[in-house]
């Protein structure tokens, strides 16, 4: 059965892409821990990050370092969230947010009612500054 995020990728449902490349693609969540909480995704339908090949987990962890740079120059972050997890939705992927505190680790963290137009402007934010980063290619 296909997860959301392939239902997403395909345009069966809406999503803000950040970045699409041969192996992965990024999308803003709709629950952030903070404005520009992006999900690296690996484009192969695979349950558990360990399960993974070597060579996705590390790209998919080089574009989110990618992305975690932008965040923080666009929003001037002290530090960079990243984790994987994957209980809610059987597909790996890494959530990368730009973060303040120790505290947005924790799942009272989320933002679950974030308006469709902080969203839209928080894609429009960060796809801009992975442009001017020089990852224009990348940036639907």
């Amino acid at each position: 059965m296909s997860s959301v995020f392939t239902h997403i990728l395909e345009g069966r449902a809406p999503g803000r892409f950040i970045w699409r490349d041969e192996r992965c693609f990024a999308i803003l969540t709709i629950e952030p821990r903070r404005p520009g909480h992006t999900l690296v995704i690996p484009l192969a339908e695979v349950d558990k990050w360990t399960d993974l090949s070597e060579e996705d987990a590390l790209h998919i962890f080089r574009v989110g370092r990618l992305i975690g740079l932008a965040q923080q120059e666009e929003w001037d972050a002290t530090r960079v969230g990243v984790m994987y997890e994957g209980y809610m939705v059987p597909h790996a992927h890494l959530h990368v947010w730009p973060s303040w505190t120790v505290y947005e680790y924790s799942h009272t963290g989320i933002d679950r009612t974030a308006k469709p137009e902080d969203l839209d402007e928080a894609a429009r934010r960060l796809r801009a500054r992975l442009i001017a980063r020089g990852h224009g290619e990348f940036v639907p």
